[in-house]
């Protein structure tokens, strides 16, 4: 993953614990795709045993993120861009954005930072594993917006290093100090990079039971061409099996954002205008392929619940519930 250059060069300036990288636009998703392939081949030319060892021979000391904190001022969502999103993951038409379509234009501003070249992880291979995201207050066509975006909490996981890339989006000029709008936090893995710290347990997971569903997802193979269309994330392992294939997997699979944004629009205008929306992601959907679905009510919200039904597996679960 990789941002393109933005016009201009970035400026700088300290904000309390983190320096604050200025973008005068938003970042292009597929020069930044493309940064991160070429940092990855200069990583296997490098060989591991320079992965694994400092310039003089000693071991790599422990890797620390980069303190910045990129920002984007002013951005005005597109009423186009908003309708083809809407249409494609099932929302309502309407001038209020949907959470999922906040991160989508959000995406560009965080994905910056894992392709710096001081980010101690290998953006590309990098697996969405969670995302959590707080919309405090609604958010319309015709405001603009402020985004921010950070790194923190670099940490082991039993199959490599795991990090949460934070965004923040307010109404543009809303002071720092004041909530955001709209809070995501994703949490990345990086499988492979070893950390000195010792990797947590791995918890004892319950066995998935499919539960009784209540509707399915139907993606054809154009799925993943259409959502990068909308979103601008263009990866190659969501757009054709030949690329796909390239980077080990069997076929092209949906966005992970594109099944939980799925999972959003499910519970519909049920959530309001306010909510919490927590997604764990468990197997990629192939493409083409379909996923049973679950939307059931909870004490105080709805879990959505998608699986593969001819294998019983686990694509992903979302909890909505609303603030």
């Amino acid at each position: 993953m990789t941002a393109a250059p933005v016009a201009g060069a970035p400026s700088a300036a300290p904000s309390g614990a983190r320096r604050v990288v200025v973008l005068d636009a938003p970042p292009a998703l597929g020069g930044l795709y493309a940064r991160a392939g070429l940092a990855a081949g200069r990583a296997a030319v490098a060989g591991p045993v320079r992965r694994a060892l400092g310039g003089d021979g000693r071991p790599s000391p422990a890797p620390v993120l980069p303190d910045v904190e990129h920002r984007l001022a002013g951005l005005r969502p597109d009423p186009e861009r908003l309708t083809a999103y809407q249409h494609l993951v099932g929302e309502p038409a309407g001038d209020v954005l949907p959470a999922g379509f906040v991160h989508v234009l959000a995406f560009p501003v965080a994905t910056a930072l894992i392709v710096r070249p001081d980010f101690p992880l290998p953006a590309l291979g990098m697996v969405h594993l969670a995302n959590r995201v707080e919309q405090r207050r609604a958010l319309r066509l015709g405001e603009a917006l402020d985004v921010r975006a950070w790194a923190q909490d670099l940490r082991p996981h039993r199959r490599g290093a795991q990090v949460d890339l934070v965004t923040e989006v307010r109404i543009a000029g809303t002071a720092d100090a004041e909530p955001p709008a709209w809070r995501g936090v994703s949490t990345y893995l990086a499988p492979g990079v070893r950390l000195p710290e010792a990797a947590p347990e791995a918890a004892d997971r319950p066995e998935f039971v499919p539960p009784v569903p209540t509707g399915r997802w139907a993606f054809d193979a154009g799925a993943g061409r259409r959502y990068a269309a909308v979103s601008g994330d263009a990866n190659p392992i969501h757009l054709s099996p030949l690329t796909a294939r390239a980077l080990g997997f069997p076929r092209a699979i949906a966005h992970g954002m594109l099944t939980a944004a799925r999972a959003l629009a499910d519970v519909g205008a049920r959530r309001g205008e306010t909510y919490a929306w927590d997604v764990e992601f468990a197997a990629p959907v192939l493409l083409p392929g379909s996923a049973a679905v679950r939307v059931a009510p909870e004490a105080d919200g709805w879990t959505v619940t998608a699986w593969d039904a001819r294998k019983g597996r686990l694509h992903l679960t979302a909890r909505v519930r609303p603030l």
